[in-house]
């Protein structure tokens, strides 16, 4: 018989009271804490340091607290403590003063208050645990680097190891194989799988150059290796103690009743395909050079080969001169050139997307799929708010009846209240999608009430349970920081702040990733065709696609019942990259394959994470901003600390040859290219730190992923509205009004902007504008356009009057906008542009991203034609355009027409009914607005989320301001 299950829970829980009985000493470490080092240098300001991560830091959970979830609504002890602290803000920011700051945020001072601790310990002798009573968060100080590492690895496996777990198997391409058949597991490993495949002597190649690359590299990896020796420790114990995270139960990998079955360690290379996943998501850029080309392509059929590549040019935006930017100055990167050199096309309709799926078997040619069957499963979409959201119940709180029962099931391996619980996969269809995310607002000491800078930001990395990221404090030798990290991957922090300073990011997104033509060929001399699977290399032989191969097979378990099934994955790999599709050129048959700047070289970025933790590699702006350029990855890099601001764009930027259009397919054969390209490593030549978006104490600094400075060429749409303008106009006015800034001020900004609709507040004045061109005769139609006229000028804000109303303030007014865009769209520009060109550009740039078509994500208003629409508007008025788009379009450019363009869409808008702008879905009823809108966490695991309000906000978020330095 195995220890007590409510003991085990105890003992396994973070952050829970720490009790030792004699059934469990075996299972935990017998080392007691060390003595107290005393108080870390610190130089927040008062009220300066602050950060919130919903939902909460513990992501774990046993079976017990899994099946306590699913019957009883019960909770694992600071699983969510955060996540309605996080939700008030949005419903309170009006008036936000710095004492009120404590109701919304953390306290991200270093070390925990001694009144505050409520687990203290030591999983080994050269390091020390403390987590806070409030919230369970980690702070580990090691008096080795290496104990502080393991104390790392060792406080990560505590809060994530079932989503550690998970992410590996995704980096790895066998989600199936692990979690289960559903499809949205099998969308999930396939999209990786085409974009990131590894072989295992891949990713150790990528560990070993780092490794050789000098002192830094050395350290690098002896940090991951006492990590993942953290990591290791913790599953040998939990397994032991039979306190690890019951999903592995659930999904087949250990059997309740004889702990049979085991729960793989960790290795270097699972870091590498984390990271590889992690970077590709949040980090990633460029590509798409196909699908540019099919436009193009378009334009000229319907224009000719000159004018329609003026129009294309005019829609492309590479580099809008009205586009809102983070910083002054030109930074040329990544621009068509004037005279291209080995610029290709795809023959109209010969592009074959190519299918990394061979060998389906089973469920997986069937499409066979399943519904949750047990009651409890259906629901969990449907997680309703605990009567006290600051403090919901644990099992402790159980009747004793009831506790019985759920540890009796547990023992009993009775787990079929929780069949199913996988059955739609276990991360959300579109995951691996890129996304543009998270914003920073800096304001200098020049324009602030203490004269000290101020920043609020932070990533917006989508809302998961448990979240990607976690919360850590790490002091040791060569390291002093805290923050948030991505699970896995949390040796050093990420995002946060160090002795005197802070930093976060926002994704970045320019062109890392270029797509080429590469020659088909057959070995025997036979004329290649599409269907061939040879190609021409950088030598000039035949040689065939290197095959990167992986094999999933997967039977039904409790949680995922998708029948047998599997397949395998492969994807062919060429010196010029991975191939997305076949095609011919000029009636030739060619692969297009994408290769990325970071592929192969994921690993190189750690240096610069590394550097940011260590408090004598930063020491200014200045050392800030060489930090970064070691990291690799697409990000804006925000820094401040008591005496400045900084931004720098980071990025592997490889330098093109000249005449090379890196935004159109690119002639394998020809001289274009990469400077300084070896295929056997991906190294090319990079563009020096000078060429990069940068800024030391400019006024003000904000950046929601839009064009980091002129000359910066951007993807599609980004012109004259963006998202950023959300923040440049509140910022910028304010400093104008001579505004005294505080960390209040600049959140409760930032939480403003975070509930405002982009349309509204900088489109939809140019609509009433060509409305009010004349007079409505319609008189329903008149009380819609002042209707939307009253939430414009009341500050184009989704929100609800008051917390829990259930409706928001203007809500006919924001269903018709809704309602109204694409369809204002789709009448101002497909006449102009021909059905098929229109279709062709709504493939290229998302139409709309409001909340409610967003999936419940949060994000929005990233991406869509609003741009577009304003342009054409204003050329429509008379307006003066910069970049306009070479027509116009909304009536054929005459302004009655337009209006009636205008009204004529409004109209059939605003008799759309609300439940079929709002269909409802597994979280929502239809014609439920706010709910439509609401932010719903992906249950990454047996522990669901109560949905909360929309906020367009970063997930991990911070606020800081030093009043001091070394």
């Amino acid at each position: 018989m195995f220890p007590r299950l409510r003991t085990r829970l105890r003992t396994g829980a973070a952050g829970a009271a720490l009790v030792v009985t004699a059934a469990t000493a075996g299972a935990l470490p017998a080392t007691s804490a060390a003595a107290d080092p005393g108080p870390l240098p610190d130089y927040c300001a008062p009220e300066g340091c602050h950060d919130i991560l919903p939902p909460g830091q513990n992501g774990n959970a046993t079976l017990v607290e899994i099946l306590g979830h699913q019957l009883f609504g019960t909770r694992p002890r600071h699983s969510s403590s955060q996540l309605d602290m996080y939700d008030n803000l949005v419903h309170h920011y009006d008036g936000l003063t710095e004492e009120r700051l404590d109701d919304f945020f953390l306290d991200a001072t270093f070390g925990v208050d001694p009144d505050d601790v409520g687990r203290e310990y030591q999983p080994r002798e050269d390091v020390t645990i403390v987590r806070d009573a409030g919230h369970g968060i980690p702070h580990i100080t090691g008096t080795t680097r290496e104990g502080t590492m393991f104390g790392a690895g060792y406080a990560a496996a505590e809060d994530r190891l079932f989503l550690m777990d998970v992410l590996r198997r995704v980096g790895r391409g066998e989600l199936t194989s692990f979690a289960g058949g559903a499809q949205g597991n099998r969308a999930l490993e396939q999209d990786l799988w085409s974009t990131a495949p590894y072989t295992e002597e891949d990713k150790q190649a990528q560990i070993d150059r780092v490794a050789a690359s000098g002192e830094r590299g050395r350290q690098a990896l002896e940090d991951v290796d006492a990590y993942l020796d953290g990591v290791n420790t913790y599953i040998r114990q939990s397994d032991r103690g039979r306190y690890f995270p019951g999903e592995y139960v659930l999904t087949g990998h250990k059997n309740a009743i004889t702990n049979r079955g085991e729960i793989e360690p960790f290795t270097p290379t699972d870091v590498v395909g984390i990271a590889a996943m992690v970077g590709g998501i949040f980090g990633g850029g460029g590509g798409g050079e196909v699908r540019s080309a099919i436009v193009l392509a378009n334009f000229q059929d319907r224009y000719g080969p000159e004018r329609g590549a003026e129009l294309y040019a005019d829609w492309r935006m590479e580099n809008d001169p009205e586009a809102v930017v983070s910083v002054d100055g030109e930074f040329p990167y990544t621009g068509t050139p004037d005279v291209p050199v080995g610029e290709v096309l795809p023959d109209p309709g010969s592009v074959e997307r190519y299918d990394i799926v061979h060998d389906e078997y089973g469920s997986a040619v069937s499409g066979e799929s399943v519904e949750p069957l047990a009651a409890e499963a259906a629901a969990r979409t449907e997680e309703t708010e605990p009567e006290d959201t600051a403090d919901p119940p644990t099992l402790d709180d159980l009747p004793d009846a009831q506790l019985e029962q759920v540890e009796e099931m547990a023992e009993d391996g009775d787990v079929d209240a929780l069949e199913g619980v996988f059955n739609d996969g276990v991360l959300p269809d579109g995951f691996l999608d890129p996304r543009g995310m998270s914003n920073a607002l800096l304001v200098s000491g020049e324009h602030t009430e203490s004269g000290n800078p101020v920043a609020v930001m932070g990533p917006q990395t989508g809302y998961f349970s448990p979240q990607l990221l976690m919360l850590q404090e790490l002091q040791g030798p060569g390291i002093s920081a805290r923050g948030a990290s991505f699970a896995g991957v949390s040796f050093y922090v990420q995002m946060g702040r160090g002795v005197d300073y802070a930093w976060s990011a926002t994704s970045a997104g320019q062109d890392l990733t270029d797509t080429f033509a590469v020659e088909l060929c057959e070995t025997d001399g036979s004329t290649p065709t599409t269907d061939s699977r040879h190609h021409v290399d950088t030598s000039g032989a035949c040689v065939p696609f290197e095959e990167l191969s992986v094999s999933n097979d997967w039977e039904p378990t409790v949680a995922d019942q998708t029948p047998a099934g599997g397949y395998t994955l492969t994807s062919l790999r060429s010196e010029y990259g991975l191939v997305e599709s076949f095609a011919t050129v000029d009636g030739d048959p060619v692969a297009f394959t994408s290769l990325r700047s970071t592929y192969m070289r994921e690993v190189d970025s750690i240096i610069g994470f590394q550097q940011f933790n260590d408090p004598d590699a930063v020491t200014s702006a200045e050392t800030f901003t060489a930090a970064a350029y070691d990291i690799g990855y697409a990000f804006n890099w925000h820094y401040v600390d008591d005496e400045d601001i900084a931004f720098v764009n980071s990025g592997a930027n490889p330098v093109r040859l000249a005449g090379t259009n890196p935004n159109l397919p690119i002639d394998a054969s020809s001289a274009a290219g990469w400077s300084g390209w070896d295929p056997a490593t991906n190294a090319v030549d990079y563009h020096p730190l000078a060429d990069h978006p940068q800024a030391v104490n400019p006024d003000y600094i904000v950046n929601w992923n839009n064009k980091p400075a002129q000359g910066y060429t951007s993807g599609w749409s980004t012109g004259s509205v963006h998202r950023g303008d959300l923040l440049d106009v509140r910022v910028s006015a304010l400093v104008e009004s001579g505004h005294r800034f505080t960390p209040a001020s600049l959140t409760q900004v930032m939480m403003e902007a975070g509930t405002a609709d982009l349309r509204a507040q900088e489109v939809l004045p140019l609509l009433l504008e060509v409305i009010d061109s004349a007079e409505i005769d319609d008189p329903d139609l008149a009380a819609a356009v002042e209707e939307l006229r009253a939430w414009h000028e009341s500050g184009s804000l989704r929100r609800e009057p008051e917390r829990d109303a259930g409706h928001y303030a203007h809500a006919d007014a924001i269903r018709v906008l809704d309602a109204w865009w694409p369809r204002l769209v789709r009448g101002q520009f497909e006449p102009g542009l021909g059905g098929g060109l229109y279709t062709e550009l709504t493939r290229a740039a998302r139409v709309d991203e409001s909340p409610s078509s967003g999936g419940h994500v949060g994000s929005a208003f990233q991406y869509g034609w609003w741009s577009y629409v304003d342009k054409d508007l204003r050329a429509v008025l008379g307006h003066d355009v910069e970049g306009a788009l070479g027509d116009a379009y909304c009536g054929g450019g005459d302004l009655d027409a337009c209006r009636t363009v205008l009204l004529d869409t409004l109209a059939e808008a605003a008799a759309v009914p609300a439940d079929e702008v709002y269909p409802g879905d597994g979280s929502c009823s239809a014609g439920d607005q706010v709910c439509a809108d609401a932010v719903v966490h992906s249950t990454v695991g047996g522990i669901g989320m109560w949905p909360i309000a929309w906020q367009n906000r970063p997930t991990y978020q911070m606020v800081y301001q030093f009043s001091g330095g070394r």
